[in-house]
């Protein structure tokens, strides 16, 4: 509307004096005090590093801890790690190896191991297993030598020799019977190297080879040179190494078959056979040096059917773990709040994933 028609229309020719009264309520009004606005208090975060400096978010504010808050109710801890998972800096190679080994499992290895399994008569399996379980018996016994364990060494010799003589040559386990009670002992130069304090190295997923470290690899290569350095033909042929290999990894992959199932029902399977294999070994070689043996991870206990899959850990289980580890409350970057936010009641679950210290927790809100 132009301003000249506003002015006219709004002129008090047109529309006449206001009425004293209304001056009067007008004069009289005290006018409304307008509602100040709701302050958003900022949420206030912290990232407390492994060296126990702090970072303070870009607000500026305050760590509430730092304000004598110490709720622990409104704080929610994320333990984790950033980068290769410890011990295997390798993890992607690794991870496509496993990969790809898998794909050869399941397409060729795998049923030819059933293959194995089912076609051959028992007790002809089962020979074809002593046989190449007493040709490892002289690394055995060279590696009980060297770890000082003249008792065991005695009898993996005195095993040998009754195998390789009444047994015919291994086919017959007679040593491991009930009247001799002479057990098969595994031992290697993998294990000689970690009895002496040799670490594992870093972790590696090697084709057909499967788990392993840069220890053990080099230890397994050099246990099987025993035979054909030191005795030289037929072990140094191609007639041997052969059919000893085929069968040997055949016999291995039917002994890890009810092991490798379990894995692949985990969320991570790569991480799960990397886990179970790094501490089973860990315990062997501490078993074998004489030190106290570390407790059974979680997944280790499931992947050997101690426990099932989703049951929590016993609290002595869960305390006897971090203490092993080292882990205080501090170490662990945290993220709190004031208490002026109302948190929801949350349901806390134990989640495995591929890069924490040992677990992660997992918070819903509960319907």
């Amino acid at each position: 509307m132009p301003a000249s028609s506003l002015a006219i229309l709004t002129s008090p020719i047109l529309i006449g004096a206001i009425p004293p009264a209304q001056i009067d309520e007008l004069a009289t009004h005290t006018p409304q005090e307008v509602a100040a606005p709701v302050e958003l208090l900022p949420t206030n975060w912290s990232l407390t590093m492994q060296d126990g400096t702090e970072q303070v978010g870009e607000s500026g504010a305050q760590d509430p801890q730092d304000a004598g808050e110490d709720d622990d109710s409104e704080v929610i801890v994320v333990e984790g790690q950033i980068g290769p998972p410890e011990g295997d800096p390798m993890v992607e190679l690794n991870e496509t190896s496993y990969r790809i080994t898998q794909a050869v499992d399941d397409a060729l290895v795998e049923p030819l191991a059933y293959g194995y399994r089912d076609g051959l008569p028992g007790p002809l399996r089962d020979g074809l297993g002593n046989v190449v379980r007493n040709l490892s018996e002289p690394a055995n016994f060279l590696n009980f030598l060297l770890q000082l364990k003249f008792g065991d060494a005695a009898e993996t010799l005195g095993r040998f020799a009754i195998n390789s003589t009444i047994g015919l040559g291994g086919l017959i386990d007679v040593a491991g019977s009930d009247e001799i009670g002479l057990p098969y002992r595994r031992n290697g130069f993998a294990n000689t190297m970690g009895y002496y304090g040799i670490g594992p190295g870093s972790y590696l997923y090697v084709p057909v080879a499967g788990a392993t470290t840069v220890r053990d690899i080099i230890g397994n290569s050099l246990d099987q040179l025993v035979l054909p350095v030191a005795v030289g033909r037929p072990f140094n042929t191609p007639e041997y190494g052969v059919p000893v290999f085929i069968v040997s990894n055949l016999e291995s992959r039917l002994e890890v078959d009810e092991e490798l199932s379990r894995i692949e029902d985990t969320i991570d399977p790569y991480a799960a056979r990397r886990d179970t294999y790094l501490a089973r070994r860990e315990r062997e070689i501490a078993e074998l040096r004489g030190d106290p043996v570390p407790p059974k991870p979680r997944i280790l206990q499931e992947i050997d059917g101690d426990i099932e899959p989703g049951d929590p850990l016993l609290e002595e289980q869960e305390a006897a773990e971090e203490e092993s580890e080292g882990i205080e409350p501090s170490d662990a970057p945290r993220i709190s709040y004031e208490d002026t936010l109302e948190l929801p009641e949350v349901r806390r679950l134990s989640v495995a994933i591929t890069q924490t210290r040992e677990r992660s927790t997992l918070f819903e809100r509960t319907r």
